[in-house]
């Protein structure tokens, strides 16, 4: 009896172009963490766990809209998945880097700037005189049957259609909630302009940054990845121990963001900032060259980046009664503001290639998106 469901089990997955995966691969070894004294960012950690009760809730409301409305980062503990599924996640990601040919990634490439989907090749992005990144990304729409992926992979994609949907279920929506009653609204506020079978680019992204030259490093100032705002409303990474990831503190001044041990690091995207009428203000953030210690390994990550429907109409939910006490900054009036959609080509297409004038302030440009000003830090 046993052998037949092991069968029915096959066929299905086979039906639905998901074959399961060998259970040989071997799970991704992260390297050590850091040596070096560096100054670290000091940011909130929320037991995800504890939104299981009304009175953890209660608790974490408060702590992790503070969280974001103060800084904009924090760490997830709880989260539903064990270091054995992370590390796994870690090593399927990392076939699609090391285990592709050249000639086949180029059949997977990304066709359109707008529609994050495929591989994004090392030097799409001018970063600073005249050195374009050294980043490779794969991104996969949260649906993942959308389009076909590199033979390597295919194995795998039961798996990381579990990831995808644990990220937008057990980590997106349950944050969702806590913002919105931060925001003292009905907790499926947020969570109904982000569904699942909706028209999105919620979407995973696995991604490795390259070591650079010395002269890459010395004319960039050891920036891999100037300092900017999220596209979307919430990303999640998954926590790695190759440092890098800096934010910009409210005072002004880069911090480290320090690896936990299967943790997630959250932090607010542009669309959160529209929505939550800058009470969640989009997280300031960059990637500089790993310590010395670190510099000469690649960076992988696994992240999952969240954006509202297509369809929604990015304007603050004035109906809030915090936004009423506190006042609505807004980006843009109503009837100018964007939809997701728009948002998201505007954003895809423009970024690393459009020109960046001054800012008003010190070391930051500036574009034009839809009529709101995005800025970037150098």
């Amino acid at each position: 009896m046993a052998s037949f469901g092991f069968l029915n089990t096959l066929f299905e997955l086979l039906f639905k172009g998901l074959k399961p995966a060998p259970l040989d691969i071997k799970p991704y070894v992260f390297p050590p963490t850091t040596k070096q004294n560096l100054e670290y960012a000091d940011l909130a950690v929320i037991d995800l766990s504890k939104a299981s009760t009304p009175e953890g809730r209660k608790e974490l409301t408060v702590q992790l809209s503070r969280a974001m409305h103060e800084t904009g980062f924090f760490y997830v503990i709880n989260h539903g998945y064990t270091q054995e599924q992370t590390n796994r996640i870690f090593g399927i990601a990392n076939l699609l880097f090391d285990n592709v040919t050249e000639d086949e990634k180029k059949t997977y490439t990304g066709k359109s700037t707008a529609v994050y989907e495929g591989y994004k090749p090392k030097q799409t992005w001018q970063i600073q005189e005249g050195v374009r990144d050294q980043i490779e990304h794969y991104n996969i729409n949260r649906k993942i049957d959308r389009r076909p992926h590199p033979e390597a992979v295919r194995p795998y994609l039961k798996e990381i259609q579990d990831f995808a949907y644990h990220n937008h279920h057990n980590v997106l929506f349950p944050v969702l909630r806590l913002l919105a009653a931060g925001l003292e609204l009905p907790e499926d506020t947020l969570v109904k302009q982000h569904q699942w079978d909706a028209q999105s680019e919620s979407s995973v992204r696995f991604m490795k940054y390259h070591p650079r030259t010395a002269e890459e490093e010395e004319k960039t100032k050891n920036v891999m990845l100037k300092g900017h705002t999220d596209i979307g409303s919430v990303t999640i990474l998954w926590s790695q121990p190759i440092g890098g990831l800096q934010i910009l503190s409210p005072d002004g001044k880069w911090r480290w963001v320090k690896h936990i041990d299967n943790a997630l690091v959250i932090n607010a995207g542009d669309v959160m900032d529209f929505l939550a009428g800058g009470f969640y203000p989009p997280t300031r953030h960059r990637v500089i060259q790993p310590p010395e210690d670190q510099k000469h390994l690649p960076r992988l990550g696994a992240f999952y980046f969240a954006m509202a429907d297509d369809d929604v109409k990015l304007v603050p939910h004035e109906e809030s009664p915090v936004l009423q006490k506190v006042g609505i900054k807004r980006l843009c009036s109503n009837d100018e503001a964007p939809t997701m959609e728009h948002w998201r080509k505007g954003r895809t297409t423009a970024y690393g290639s459009s020109l960046l004038k001054p800012g008003k302030e010190i070391n930051v440009e500036e574009e034009q998106i839809h009529g709101v000003t995005v800025k970037h830090w150098n």
